[in-house]
């Protein structure tokens, strides 16, 4: 790893205390560059086009930075998403936008386990997309179909406030067969 930077293994301990403190330290970063694109979304009046909005700059910063992606999420280092959330930490502007959705009593449940459905789906559809497991066209309608199915699933029985339901007609390829997406 020292000699790909063309510094020192002495240079790399002495920076970062080991190969575990450079990883820390892009991973340090990684998490800033998501948290910084997750905040720069916009709100609106509607929560739920929020929340569509947040999924998208997520999706953006995984393919625009899949490298950082696997840092934070490809097992380089243990994830813990148990901790405390902090000022920095991506998934505040995902919890903010949760709770103004409940706030408008668009959402109905609670705002962690809606939170950890929604990152849960999007860190598949991205992982998925990143491996290559899905061709260009089936990542978009995936992404679609499949993000505003999850929003759906938590709005409120007469509440699907903008978020369309997908073309049952719509297929892909997925590992080179075809499937309903």
């Amino acid at each position: 790893m020292a000699a790909a930077a063309e510094a020192s293994t002495t240079a790399v301990y002495s920076l970062f205390g080991g190969k575990d403190g450079l990883i820390g330290a892009v991973r340090d970063r990684a998490v800033a560059g998501l948290f910084q694109d997750l905040s720069a979304v916009r709100t609106s009046a509607d929560p739920l086009a929020d929340l569509y909005a947040l999924a998208v700059a997520y999706r953006c910063w995984g393919r625009g930075h899949s490298h950082l992606y696997t840092v934070l999420f490809g097992g380089v280092q243990s994830f813990d998403p148990s901790g405390e959330v902090g000022a920095g930490d991506p998934i505040r502007p995902l919890l903010a936008a949760i709770d103004r959705a409940l706030a408008a009593s668009v959402l109905v449940g609670e705002a962690t386990s809606i939170a950890l459905s929604v990152w849960a789906t999007l860190h598949g559809l991205v992982t998925l997309e990143l491996a290559g497991a899905l061709d260009a066209v089936t990542a978009e309608a995936a992404f679609r179909s499949t993000i505003h199915a999850t929003l759906r699933g938590w709005t409120t029985p007469d509440d699907t406030f903008g978020v369309p339901r997908p073309s049952p007609s719509r297929t892909g390829v997925l590992r080179g067969r075809a499937e309903p997406v």
